[in-house]
């Protein structure tokens, strides 16, 4: 059946219309397409434009229609069958036609597919990320894990790293909030993304609005958008709010591609900081003693997947002339594997890292080494009156030193340190200034590594996601 096949004397080409064929991916709208139509027809039949008797037929067809769908009793073809079909509307179009008769053929007044594709994709998109199985929900479980492993794991010492060089020790718990900020302002875009696509389209039509005294506030009201659409044009046309999900999606997957980068660096033997769980790590076909991360691996690669959807929609845009175009049928394989790929990831990576285990003397050790307390040795020497870009010299001598005679700073006589030092700037104290955890106290700026803004930092994170489940 199809909808528009009155001026036409043929039959669109089998290979075409395999080709244009959207009911096998677009199916996953049918929730929401039978929710728009209920409250399209209900404003059909308030408003006299069809009888009301006929919005009451329509209405209990579809939600017979959604109720089968959902039990199973009822199912999309596949197939030939599902060619002919062409989309999820004309499926259900055709179903309900079927079920209630002449009536059905009324629900499509005062409406095109093109605002009905809006209505649907806009519906679903909020569903997916707002949802309670949503992009957020999932984004906010690898957070609630983030905290639960700082609360667990964070006082554990490790290097901080700059340009993948030991440079200042931190604690593990402070990199990892690192990530639990970032994910914070992924949410933040999210929620900023919702509220673009927080408005109802119906009643655009095609693209130059309807002939008929539609009442589209109250569609949007029944249906929990926020308001109505401004412009039918920009309506049909618009896919910003796909594009922009895309780009936040692709951003998330850009911070989880940065953390399992270096769960699979810090899980080498060159490292030895963490060891993930077997549940998580797969092994080799031939290399019986091999553990491998592909997991972790999976998100990094998956990545790339995510960026190449954003771009794919971006290039279906770029040159789109004014209203709709069959090219805009792209957007939703993009939009749907772009979200399926972000919370499969999301889902993943949690109970990955929540299963880790970190090797605190590993890391501790790896602290140690590499001169990560010379900065706190010049931090020293300027509290004692040195000049620092002096101090900055000092101590890159000492370190020269200290390479030369294969020891650590630390390790150096009171003689030794005072040589290469003004007269009087070095005393015995200078020892408690280099040990490793000091260094660590010492940072006490808001949002350091240092012991109490750890915790504050700790605590501000519980509050944001109790927050956010409370609200």
């Amino acid at each position: 059946m199809k909808l528009w096949g009155g001026r036409f004397e043929s039959e669109t080409a089998a290979d075409l219309a395999g080709f244009q064929n959207s009911l096998s991916f677009d199916q996953r709208l049918w929730r929401q397409d039978i929710r728009a139509s209920i409250a399209h027809a209900r404003m059909l039949g308030n408003q006299g434009i069809i009888p009301p008797e006929d919005a009451g037929k329509i209405i209990r067809g579809l939600e017979s229609i959604a109720v089968d769908l959902e039990t199973g009793r009822l199912a999309f073809p596949a197939g030939e069958a599902a060619v002919q079909l062409e989309d999820v509307h004309t499926a259900i179009e055709g179903w309900l036609v079927e079920r209630i008769g002449e009536a059905g053929k009324r629900l499509h007044t005062a409406r095109s597919r093109n605002d009905q594709v809006q209505v649907d994709t806009r519906l679903f998109l909020k569903d997916a990320i707002a949802g309670p199985d949503g992009v957020d929900a999932a984004v906010a479980g690898l957070q609630r894990v983030l905290v639960q492993v700082a609360e667990r794991d964070g006082e554990l010492l490790m290097p901080g790293y700059t340009h993948l060089q030991r440079a200042q020790p931190i604690l593990l718990g402070h990199h990892l909030l690192a990530y639990f900020w970032m994910l914070q302002r992924d949410r933040e875009r999210l929620a900023d993304c919702l509220r673009r696509a927080d408005a109802c389209p119906l009643g655009s039509g095609a693209l130059a609005g309807v002939p008929y005294p539609v009442d589209r506030e109250a569609v949007a009201r029944e249906l929990g958008f926020a308001r109505i659409t401004e412009n039918s044009l920009d309506t049909v046309a618009d896919r910003d709010y796909l594009i922009e999900a895309l780009a936040d999606l692709a951003i998330i997957m850009m911070h989880l591609s940065r953390l399992v980068e270096e769960l699979v660096l810090w899980s080498s033997a060159e490292f030895g900081f963490v060891e993930l769980a077997d549940a998580y790590a797969t092994g080799s076909s031939i290399m019986p003693q091999k553990k491998n991360p592909d997991g972790a691996e999976l998100i990094r690669g998956k990545s790339g997947r995510v960026f190449g959807q954003l771009v794919a929609l971006l290039a279906v845009c770029k040159g789109l002339p004014l209203a709709y175009n069959k090219d805009l049928q792209e957007d939703k394989e993009a939009l749907f594997d772009g979200l399926d790929t972000v919370r499969g990831s999301l889902r993943v990576m949690a109970s990955m890292l929540a299963t880790s285990r970190f090797r605190g003397e590993r890391m501790e050790a790896a602290a140690r080494d590499g001169f990560l307390n010379a900065t706190d040795l010049a931090d020293y020497l300027v509290r004692r009156g040195v000049p620092f870009r002096q101090a900055h010299g000092i101590v890159g001598q000492l370190v020269r030193y200290c390479l030369e005679k294969g020891c650590r700073l630390e390790e150096l006589s009171l003689d030794e340190l005072a040589r290469f030092a003004p007269e009087g700037a070095v005393a015995e104290d200078v020892y408690a200034a280099l040990d490793l955890r000091n260094v660590v106290a010492a940072r006490k700026s808001p949002g350091a590594t240092g012991d109490e803004p750890f915790r504050q930092q700790l605590a501000a994170a519980r509050r944001l996601l109790e927050d956010k489940a409370g609200g």
